[in-house]
C-alpha cells in the first residue's frame, strides 16, 4: 500500500510583519450605491430534516452572490423567476438594473425536496449550473464581456439522482477533445444505523466529453465518488483535470459508484458498524448479560454453564461468549431465560456483594455496559463535595482556579485539526497530506482564473494566502500574501457570516449577519509624519480598518469581493461598496 506523503506549508519570512502595530479606525465615508433587484433572491431555507450542522455548513450559510474571475466586477445571482442575473460595474456613476442572461427550463418552485440552484463560471466561454434539483447543465456562454458574442446555450443537461451544489469545475482541451469536469457535493442519509448525525458527505467528481470536434453532443465519461462525515472548507480540481486537492476536518476517501459506505476500510468504518455481542448492567448483588439470539432459536439451542469465575455461552454448537469473569459469582444460585423478543437474558449472583465490575469477561471488548439513572443518581451524590455552583468560591485562595470567562473568543483555538490533502485523479489515492494543525481556514478566493482557488489560513495572529501549484510536486502550496493580525480580529467578530479578500490582496473584508462589513486595508505610506508615543520612533505605514453598514433589515445573502468593490446581496437588494477610491 501506497503511503501519501506528509508535507508541510512553507511561510515565506519576508512576506510577514513582526512590527505591526493593529489597524486603525478611519471615519472616511465609503461611497455606497444601493440597487433594488426586479425578484427576490431565489433563496431556499432548511428543511425540518436538515438539521445537522453538516447541512448548515453547506447550505445554510450558502453563498448566493457569485463572482466571474475570468471579468472583473461581474456579480451573477439568480432569482425566484429561475432567472440567471448579472451586473457588471464599469462606472459607479452609471449603474443599470441586473440583465438577464439565462433563464432555467424548469419551474423550481413546483420542487419541495430543491437545494438552492449554484454556477460555476468554469472558463471565459462555459458556465456549470445546478437548478438545485439534481439536475447538471452545461452551457456554453460565449464571451461574456462582449453583449454581441454573448449567448448561453445548452449543451449538456442530465439528471444526476439527488440535489446537489456545485463546487467547483475546471474546461479542458486535450487532442481537440473537449471536456468540463465539476465537482459535485451532497449531503445524504446514512444507509446503516452508525452512530453521529446519520448523514454523510458526498463529493462526487463527474467529467462530461464531446470525443471529437465535429460532434456536438456531450456525455458523461467519468463518474468517481469521495465519501467524508464533514462538508470540506476547500475543494477543486487541478487545472489540468489530474488531482483534486480538499481542505476539511474529517478525512475524505474514494469509493466506486455503487460502493455501500461500510466496504470504505478506512477510518475503523466496519468497527462503528459492528453492533455489540452482549449488553450488561449490574446492582450491588447481581449481573444481568442480555443477548439478542437468531431467528427461531429455541433452549435447545441455548448452553450455558457457569463456574465460580468462569462463564461459557454456546449457541447452536458455535461458542458465543468464554472467559473469565472479573470477579467470583454464586454459580449455583445463578440462573438464565429466553425471553419474548427473543434474546437471551443471564443473571450472574455477584458473591462480592457492593463491588463495582469494570468489565464482564477479564480481557473482552465485545459488550457494552448500560449504567441505569440511579446509578448515575448515586455517583454524582458522592461526587458533590468536588464541585461548585459557584465559579470562584474562594477568591482570596492563594491559587486561584482559572476563569475560561477572562479568555477573549479570538485567544481559543479548537481542538479540531483540519488537514489538506491532495487525490490523484487516475489511481484515486491520496498522494500528499499537511496537518494544519492549529491553522484554523478562514476563506477561498480567486486570484488569477487559470489557477486554482487560493486559500486563506490563520497563522498565529495572521492570515496567510495560499496558491496551489499542482504542477510542483515539492513545493505544491506557496505563500504569497499575508493580512496582518486578522487571523486574530476576524475571531473577535461572533456574528460574521462571509470573508473574502481583493485578488490582489490590498484589502480583506467580512461581513456580519445583518448590515455591517468591515474592512481592513493593507499598511499603506502616510502622506503625514505620525510617531509612537511609546516607543518615540516614526510611523511609516498605517493600516485602516473601515465599517460600512447597510440601509437594510434583511439579511446578507451574498458577498463578493474584487479589486474596486465589494457586492452585497439581500432577498431584495444588491448593494456596492467603493472600496477603491482613488481612481
Amino acid at each position: 500500500m501506497e503511503v501519501a506523503a506528509n508535507c508541510s506549508l512553507r511561510v515565506k519570512r519576508p512576506l510577514l510583519d513582526p512590527r505591526f502595530e493593529g489597524y486603525k479606525l478611519s471615519l472616511e465615508p465609503l461611497p455606497c450605491y444601493q440597487l433594488e433587484l426586479d425578484a427576490a433572491v431565489a433563496e431556499v431555507k432548511l428543511r425540518d430534516d436538515q438539521y445537522t450542522l453538516e447541512h448548515m455548513n453547506a447550505f445554510g450559510m450558502y453563498n448566493y452572490l457569485h463572482c466571474d474571475s475570468w471579468y472583473q466586477d461581474s456579480v451573477y445571482y439568480i432569482d425566484n423567476l429561475g432567472r440567471i442575473m448579472n451586473l457588471t460595474v464599469m462606472l459607479d456613476t452609471a449603474l443599470g438594473k441586473p440583465r438577464e442572461v439565462f433563464r432555467l427550463p424548469a419551474d423550481l418552485t413546483a420542487y419541495d425536496n430543491r437545494l438552492c440552484a449554484s454556477i460555476h463560471f468554469t472558463c471565459s466561454t462555459w458556465v456549470t449550473l445546478s437548478d438545485g434539483t439534481g439536475r447538471l447543465y452545461l452551457i456554453e456562454t460565449g464571451e461574456r464581456g462582449n453583449n454581441d458574442s454573448e449567448k448561453w446555450e445548452i449543451m449538456f443537461n442530465e439528471e444526476l439522482g439527488d440535489p446537489f451544489i456545485i463546487i467547483h469545475s475546471v474546461s479542458l482541451l486535450k487532442a481537440e477533445e473537449h471536456s468540463v469536469t465539476t465537482l459535485l457535493l451532497r449531503i445524504e442519509k446514512e444507509e446503516l444505523n452508525l452512530k453521529g448525525s446519520g448523514f454523510y458527505v458526498s463529493l462526487e467528481w463527474v467529467t462530461i466529453s464531446k470525443k471529437n470536434k465535429d460532434s456536438k453532443k456531450y456525455e458523461i465519461i467519468k463518474r468517481d465518488i469521495l465519501r467524508g462525515k464533514s462538508v470540506p472548507h476547500y475543494a477543486a480540481i487541478e487545472p489540468e483535470g489530474t488531482g483534486l486537492m480538499i481542505v476539511s476536518y474529517k478525512s475524505f476517501n474514494f469509493v466506486h459508484v455503487g460502493q455501500n459506505l461500510e466496504e470504505n476500510k478506512d477510518d475503523n468504518t466496519a468497527e462503528k458498524i459492528k453492533e455489540p455481542l452482549y449488553y450488561w448492567q449490574q446492582t450491588e448483588d447481581d449481573v444481568t448479560v442480555t443477548m439478542r439470539l437468531p431467528v427461531d432459536s429455541t433452549k435447545e439451542d441455548v448452553q450455558v454453564w457457569y463456574l465460580p469465575d468462569q462463564i461459557s455461552i454456546v449457541l447452536k454448537d458455535q461458542q458465543f461468549l468464554e472467559g473469565k469473569l472479573y470477579s467470583p459469582i454464586d454459580h449455583e444460585s445463578s440462573t438464565w431465560i429466553i425471553k419474548e423478543n427473543n434474546s437471551l437474558e443471564i443473571s450472574l449472583i455477584k458473591k462480592n456483594e457492593g463491588l463495582t465490575w469494570p468489565e464482564l469477561v477479564v480481557g473482552d471488548k465485545q459488550g457494552e455496559f448500560i449504567r441505569d439513572s440511579a446509578q448515575c443518581a448515586a455517583i454524582a451524590e458522592r461526587l458533590m463535595h468536588l464541585t461548585s455552583e459557584e465559579l470562584n468560591p474562594n477568591p482570596d485562595k492563594e491559587k486561584p482556579p482559572c476563569n475560561a470567562q477572562e479568555l477573549e473568543e479570538c485567544d481559543i483555538f479548537f481542538e479540531e485539526s483540519s488537514s489538506l490533502c491532495r487525490f490523484d485523479g487516475s489511481t484515486l489515492k491520496t498522494t500528499h497530506v499537511v496537518n494544519l494543525g492549529s491553522n484554523q481556514y478562514l476563506f477561498s478566493v480567486t486570484v488569477d482564473p487559470k489557477e486554482m482557488p487560493c486559500f486563506c489560513l490563520r497563522h498565529d495572529v495572521d492570515a496567510l494566502l495560499w496558491q496551489p501549484h499542482s504542477s510542483k510536486q515539492d513545493d505544491m502550496w506557496e505563500h504569497i500574501a499575508t493580512f496582518n493580525a486578522l487571523g486574530y480580529v476576524q475571531a473577535s467578530k461572533r456574528d460574521k457570516k462571509f470573508f473574502a479578500c481583493a485578488p490582489n490582496y490590498s484589502y480583506a473584508a467580512l461581513c456580519e449577519c445583518l448590515r455591517r462589513v468591515f474592512i481592513y486595508r493593507q499598511p499603506t505610506p502616510m502622506s503625514t509624519v505620525l510617531y509612537n508615543r511609546k516607543e518615540g520612533r516614526q510611523v511609516g505605514q498605517v493600516a485602516k480598518q473601515q465599517v460600512a453598514s447597510l440601509e437594510t433589515n434583511d439579511p446578507i445573502l451574498g458577498f463578493q469581493a474584487t479589486n474596486e468593490r465589494l457586492f452585497v446581496l439581500t432577498t431584495k437588494n444588491l448593494f456596492l461598496i467603493k472600496v477603491n477610491t482613488e481612481n
